[in-house]
């Protein structure tokens, strides 16, 4: 049986080297496709480049000429696209680098796909920030029932930051060039997930590092320790595990038919929650002593209520979280604890 080749863009972050790992165990041929920065940006993949099925290639999504080339060179079975600028805070700040990387970048590899590959499966990396202030409302089972509110496949997008504005544009082009040049085009739309190669300029890792090296400090000498200052602490989103979701974004591609689902786990947690079992996993219960809040922190337009709700993948591709909250949260601060 012939080995597939897969393209992942994003390479470099916890989606894309998570999905590499996958992806060999399945014996395929997997290209990378990285940016070429001034510093290493290659942490997260070290460990793979000694496979002889990975090869790393430098390639810019904003580049037409670059994506061209590669996907006519390979030909690829599955492209999966993972790259993007995607912090929301910085696409308040670079917007239109932030719409070039996300939508542009998207358009680029489907014209790629569909004038030199057409047979290459394509999956987009969406995102629940699409949805911005939008939830939509469950029907009460018996009188008295609650109403709850969570977002779907049919809850309509209203996005609250350029980030989350290019991401619908990318998540539209999808949908287009499925239904317009019969591409296997699929989007995840994905909800907050985490890992131990979370970015460090995301929430849950900011928390995370703060916590472990909260926990060396009281061990070694006790006393004061500096606040970690965060932003909303009120903002409700659904955490999950990154390589859970990993499997759902191969499950897509191995459909017959094309399509669009929500990944999530259901559940609604503050960052107060997260703090809750983040300082809990070192036996912290009060945590507001070493937590601040700062404005600066604060998002131009708030995105306060994120919840998915994921029956479609789970009817469809069989697919189900596994790590719970408070496991995401207890495998994130061991893994910082062990970088000290």
């Amino acid at each position: 049986m012939q080995r597939k080749i897969a393209i992942i863009t994003g390479i470099s972050g916890q989606d894309g080297s998570y999905l590499s790992e996958l992806l060999l165990k399945k014996n395929y041929t997997v290209i990378g496709l990285v940016r070429r920065t001034s510093t290493n940006t290659h942490s997260n993949f070290k460990h793979l480049k000694c496979n002889s099925k990975f090869l790393v290639i430098e390639s810019d999504l904003t580049d037409p000429s670059s994506i061209n080339m590669i996907i006519n060179r390979y030909r690829p079975d599955e492209f999966y696209n993972l790259g993007a600028q995607s912090h929301v805070k910085t696409s308040f700040d670079q917007p239109s680098l932030t719409f070039n990387i996300n939508a542009v970048g998207v358009l680029n590899v489907l014209e790629a796909i569909r004038h030199f590959s057409p047979h290459t499966k394509f999956y987009q990396a969406s995102t629940s920030e699409m949805f911005g202030s939008n939830y939509s409302l469950s029907q009460p089972v018996g009188p008295g029932g609650p109403v709850v509110q969570f977002q779907d496949e049919n809850t309509p997008f209203s996005p609250n930051s350029p980030y989350a504005v290019s991401k619908v544009a990318a998540h539209s082009l999808v949908s287009l060039y499925r239904r317009s040049y019969n591409i296997h085009a699929s989007a995840g739309i994905l909800f907050n997930h985490e890992s131990e190669r979370r970015g460090e300029e995301f929430v849950t890792r900011k928390i995370t590092k703060y916590v472990a090296r909260l926990d060396e400090h009281l061990k070694a000498h006790g006393g004061l320790f500096p606040k970690l200052m965060l932003g909303n602490l009120d903002a409700v989103r659904d955490w999950g595990y990154a390589p859970d979701y990993i499997e759902a974004m191969w499950l897509m591609l191995q459909q017959p038919k094309a399509d669009d689902y929500v990944i999530c786990t259901g559940e609604a947690h503050t960052i107060r929650d997260f703090l809750d079992a983040a300082f809990g996993h070192i036996g912290i219960d009060d945590w507001t002593p070493y937590v601040g809040v700062d404005p600066q922190f604060y998002r131009p337009c708030e995105v306060e209520y994120l919840k998915g709700s994921c029956e479609k993948a789970k009817k469809i591709l069989g697919w189900s979280p596994k790590v719970t909250f408070k496991e995401l949260a207890a495998r994130m601060v061991e893994h910082d604890k062990k970088l000290l």
